[in-house]
């Protein structure tokens, strides 16, 4: 049998709905990484509407912009985040990071044994 190695998928909800989960953690920093909703889109495989579809959705759900974007000029236009969009993806990256070292330390606890078990010999 092959190692044994814990996974969670992780989301945040409120009553209004999905507010924040680990795919659109990756979409917002896409976004701020390159300036460009377009790019980050790009960058995940959706249509610039769908990933739209999905800022403007968390918005709503959390009452708040999340990115701020200009359209046209001389280099086309661009897309960053905003203050609070910022510190949402600095914060659940945090809260990320810690949910998987505890997830990691539970495991270890708790089935460390039985892991250890069914690891492969070499």
């Amino acid at each position: 049998m092959s190692e044994l190695v814990p996974r969670c998928k992780l989301w945040l909800e409120s009553e209004t709905g999905l507010v924040m989960s680990d795919y659109r953690l990756r979409l917002l920093a896409l976004i701020a990484e390159t300036g460009s909703l377009a790019a980050a889109a790009a960058a995940m495989g959706l249509s610039y509407r769908r990933a739209w579809g999905k800022i403007k959705e968390l918005e709503a759900n959390l009452g708040f912009p999340l990115v701020h974007s200009e359209v046209g000029g001389a280099g086309g236009g661009h897309t960053t985040l905003t203050h609070q969009g910022r510190q949402l993806v600095e914060a659940y990256s945090r809260f990320r990071s810690r949910v998987e070292a505890a997830v990691t330390t539970a495991f270890a606890e708790e089935l460390g044994s039985i892991a250890r078990q069914h690891t492969p010999h070499t």
